[in-house]
């Protein structure tokens, strides 16, 4: 893999807030929901993690970096198993037709899939 772990890890962490502010404004899962507005998690967001940040970080990778995410993504997903490594990899490669901010970012729960892929291709952190 091109990309590093850690840029993974940190994607996938601005995605899951992402999509907890374009939900409901709340974040599921808590015994009481958080409302984003009540608290600092909005004002992390805000700083770390908007919308515009994180297309831009995505923007900024090269194309191996942009393509690992893209395959750890459709692993995540089971559109291919672990040991299909290259054939995503090539596939995602051939895809760049679009933004892939744009792609990754409209996909639902893509901060899981990603997580997903990464733990499925057993990526030593």
């Amino acid at each position: 893999m091109e990309i590093a772990v850690a840029k993974v890890l940190e994607l996938i962490e601005h995605l899951r807030m992402l999509d907890a502010e374009n939900g409901d404004g709340r974040i599921e899962g808590e015994e009481e929901d958080v409302d984003f507005g009540a608290g600092h998690l909005h004002e992390d967001i805000d700083q770390n993690g908007g919308e515009a940040q994180v297309r831009g970080v995505i923007e900024a990778l090269n194309v191996d970096e942009q393509a690992d995410l893209v395959a750890l993504l459709w692993v995540g997903r089971g559109d291919y198993e672990p040991e299909e490594w290259p054939a995503a990899l090539r596939r995602a490669h051939e895809r760049r037709i679009r933004s892939t901010a744009a792609y990754l970012m409209g996909i639902p729960n893509a901060g899981d899939l990603l997580e997903e892929g990464l733990a499925a291709v057993a990526v030593d952190a």
